[in-house]
């Protein structure tokens, strides 16, 4: 983990248990401070004919900043997915109290076809973790 200087002990022990409770592979402190999470997915598919595994298409991101003095801070995440999963998720983040924020493609020709979807709440970031790490459990 990278830590930017100006980040409290606190902040420090509250991004690396967002990261755990989401099951991060990497988490940073950027600066902000910014509490900032990727998990690797395992997903594939082919764009162009192409078998790819990028990180652009494997990647769910989560971070937390703003944090206030009650301890709810602007919490965001994002994810690919698979077209034909969309709608429990969008289902999922919603009944958790999430806004969803942005449903598009990234790609043309990806065969099956991928779906990115961005969420954001004014939550305290371990809820947040627990809440998002509920809505997405079905995507593996």
């Amino acid at each position: 983990m990278a830590a930017h200087a100006k980040a409290s002990p606190q902040f420090k022990k509250l991004c690396d248990q967002f990261s755990a409770i989401l099951g991060g592979t990497e988490h940073e402190i950027t600066k902000g401070p910014v509490c900032f999470v990727t998990r690797n997915t395992k997903l594939t598919a082919e764009i162009l004919g192409r078998r790819t595994t990028s990180p652009l298409i494997r990647y769910q991101l989560f971070s937390f900043e703003s944090l206030d003095s009650k301890g709810r801070a602007l919490c965001l995440g994002e994810t690919a997915l698979f077209q034909n999963q969309v709608n429990r998720l969008l289902s999922n983040l919603r009944k958790n109290g999430i806004k969803v924020t942005a449903v598009h493609n990234h790609w043309l020709f990806e065969e099956p076809r991928l779906m990115y979807i961005h969420w954001e709440s004014i939550d305290n970031p371990v809820a947040f973790a627990k809440k998002v790490k509920r809505s997405i459990a079905f995507l593996g």
